[in-house]
C-alpha cells in the first residue's frame, strides 16, 4: 500500500505543525509541545539577516566536516525521545528519511525503537538508495542511576558504529507527568529497573535528598564517561560560559548549546542568547553546536552567525512524522535545506566557512 500523499499546502516547518496539532491525541500533542519554544524563536526574531550582493556562487556548497565526519548541510535531526507518539514506525521512519536526505541523525537514549536497529535502518536506507555511505549516526546518552547501565549503552552505542557520543546533562531533574500510551517506551532501556522520578519515601523529600538528586550527573560522570570512550565526546544542555569551558577542559570535544526547549525549567534564557558569549569563551575553532528553536533555513544562518558550527532541529521531526511517515520528514528536511540554501546565496556565502557575526545584526 503506498503511503498518503503529503498535504499540498506544506511549504514550511510551521505548516508541519499546523497539520500534526490536528492528527495527534491532545495529551500527546501538549507533551511534544511542551516548553519554551517560543522564547527560542522569539530570541531569533531580535536578529535580522544583512544581504551580501554581486559575489560569486557558482561553486557553492553547503559541507561541512565535524569531528572528521562530512556532513551534507550543518543541519542535524537532534535526539528525540519516543518518535512513536507520532507514527507507528517511529525512529525507523526518521532514519529512513535520515539517509535519503543524507542528514546526521542522533538517537535518543529515550528512543522507541532500539539503537542498533535505527543505525541498521540508516544503512539499509542508504544501501537502498545507492548512497556511497550512510549519514553521520550519533548517540545521545542520559546516564543512567546504576554506571553499569550508562557504560552499556555506550558500548551498544560503539557496537553499533555510532560516531559520536552526545553527554545530555540538563534533563536530570524534571517533571514526568506524561504517560506514554501503550506500544510506546523506552525500547533501549529494557530490562533496566524502573527509574523514580518521584519523591522519596511518604513523601518526605521534594528535590534534594530524593533519588533524583542523588542519581544526578556531576563533573565526575563526565570525566568518567571520557575515560571509558575514544568516541568524540560532546556535551549537552550547557548554556554557560563557564561550564562550557569547564565541559572543554574535562575532556569534552564539543559542546551543544540547548536549553532542552525550557522543558526542565520555566523562564529559561533562550539557547541563542548565550550563544556569542559560550563562541567567545571557547575561541573560534572548538565544535559548537546550537539546538534550540530552529524552524527555517534562515535561523540556521543567524545561529552560525552569531558562533554555532551547526544546528539540530528537534520538535519539527514529529511534526512531519505525524503529518507524512518518513516521507514528511525527508520533505521537512529538503525544506530546510533549500531555505539554508537560499539565505546564504543573499547573504552572499558560497560555503559554511565564510559565515561570520557581520551577517547579522540586532533589531
Amino acid at each position: 500500500m503506498s503511503a498518503a500523499p503529503l498535504p499540498d499546502d506544506i511549504a514550511t516547518l510551521a505548516d508541519y505543525e499546523r497539520h500534526a496539532a490536528a492528527r495527534l491525541a491532545p495529551a500527546t500533542w501538549a507533551h511534544i509541545q511542551q516548553g519554551a519554544t517560543p522564547a527560542n524563536r522569539a530570541a531569533l526574531a531580535r536578529w535580522g539577516l544583512v544581504p551580501r550582493m554581486l559575489r560569486a556562487l557558482d561553486k557553492g556548497g553547503t559541507a561541512t566536516t565535524l569531528f572528521g565526519q562530512i556532513h551534507a548541510a550543518p543541519i542535524l535531526l537532534a535526539p528525540v525521545a519516543y518518535h512513536r507518539l507520532a507514527h507507528v514506525q517511529g525512529e525507523i521512519a526518521t532514519a529512513q528519511a535520515a539517509a535519503a536526505m543524507d542528514t546526521a541523525l542522533v538517537a535518543s537514549t529515550l528512543s522507541s525503537v532500539p539503537l542498533e536497529a535505527i543505525a541498521q535502518a540508516l544503512r539499509d536506507a542508504a544501501g537502498q538508495l545507492q548512497h556511497p555511505a550512510p549519514p553521520p549516526a550519533w548517540f545521545q546518552l542520559y546516564a543512567q542511576p546504576d554506571p553499569a547501565h550508562s557504560l552499556a549503552l555506550v558500548r551498544r552505542a560503539e557496537a553499533a558504529g555510532y560516531g559520536v557520543l552526545v553527554f545530555t546533562v540538563d534533563a536530570a531533574i524534571k517533571r514526568a507527568e506524561f504517560v506514554l500510551p501503550d506500544g510506546v517506551g523506552a525500547a533501549n532501556l529494557a530490562g533496566f529497573p524502573p527509574q523514580r522520578h518521584h519523591a522519596g519515601a511518604q513523601g518526605q523529600h521534594l528535590v534534594f535528598g530524593s533519588p533524583l538528586a542523588r542519581q544526578a550527573p556531576t563533573w565526575e560522570t563526565l570525566a568518567w564517561l571520557r575515560r571509558e570512550t575514544a568516541l568524540p565526546l560532546v556535551v549537552k544542555g550547557l548554556l554557560h560560559p563557564d561550564d562550557a569551558l569547564r565541559a572543554r577542559d574535562a575532556g569534552a570535544d564539543g559542546v551543544i548549546v540547548s536549553n532542552h526547549a525550557g522543558r526542565v525549567l520555566d523562564g529559561v534564557v533562550p539557547a541563542l542568547a548565550m550563544l556569542p558569549s559560550i563562541r567567545a569563551a571557547l575561541g573560534p575553532g572548538y565544535p559548537l553546536l546550537l539546538d534550540g528553536g530552529i524552524r527555517s533555513g534562515a535561523d540556521a544562518l543567524k545561529a552560525m552567525a552569531l558562533g554555532a558550527q551547526a544546528v539540530l532541529v528537534g520538535a519539527p521531526q514529529l511534526h512531519a512524522l505525524a503529518v507524512g511517515g518518513m516521507a514528511g520528514v525527508a520533505h521537512m528536511l529538503h525544506i530546510l535545506r533549500t531555505e539554508f540554501e537560499l539565505a546564504m546565496a543573499q547573504c552572499g556565502c558560497s560555503h559554511v566557512d565564510e559565515i561570520d557575526p557581520a551577517l547579522v545584526v540586532a533589531l
